[in-house]
């Protein structure tokens, strides 16, 4: 009657060899190589910095476009990061394209509002905001916005 190697009942066989007929044999054997070690690997986590990055910086850009050389720097950046962000989705990398394209729109809605304000401060003539009654709202203001005529 055979033996068992140590650690092994003699009815599992020894390591690499088959078992007695009926019965299971060690995992791995007949030149199936040694078994796996540790745990299958994880996958790795989707990229979602740059959709993120986007959507801040588009909202950003777009609350703050009274201060407009930031806002269309900061809503170049957003469309940017997510033209970035989108083609990440696109290949599997990331599991935000939502995101990434809010941050675009919004990044634009930053940049078109903060040249509408530009345009709006070049347009607008220069009396307006003088304040010594020199021009023909001199009622207006000087505080006294229902006086009359």
């Amino acid at each position: 009657m055979p033996y068992g190697y140590p650690g092994f009942p003699a009815h599992q066989g020894h390591p690499g060899y088959p078992g007695y007929p009926g019965y299971a044999g060690y995992p791995g054997q007949q030149g199936q190589g040694p078994p796996g070690y540790g745990w299958p690997a994880m996958p790795m986590a989707p990229a979602n910095g740059m959709g993120v990055t986007a959507l801040v910086l588009g909202i950003i850009a777009a609350a703050g476009f009274c201060v407009w050389p930031l806002a269309i720097v900061l809503g170049i950046l957003a469309i940017i990061f997510g033209a970035i962000g989108r083609g990440r989705a696109r290949r599997g990398e990331a599991a935000n394209p939502g995101q990434a394209l809010a941050g675009m729109i919004c990044g634009i809605a930053g940049i078109v509002l903060a040249v509408a304000l530009l345009v709006v401060l070049i347009v607008t003539p220069a009396d307006v905001f003088e304040e010594d009654g020199a021009s023909g709202d001199a009622a207006f203001l000087a505080g006294a916005p229902f006086a009359l005529p």
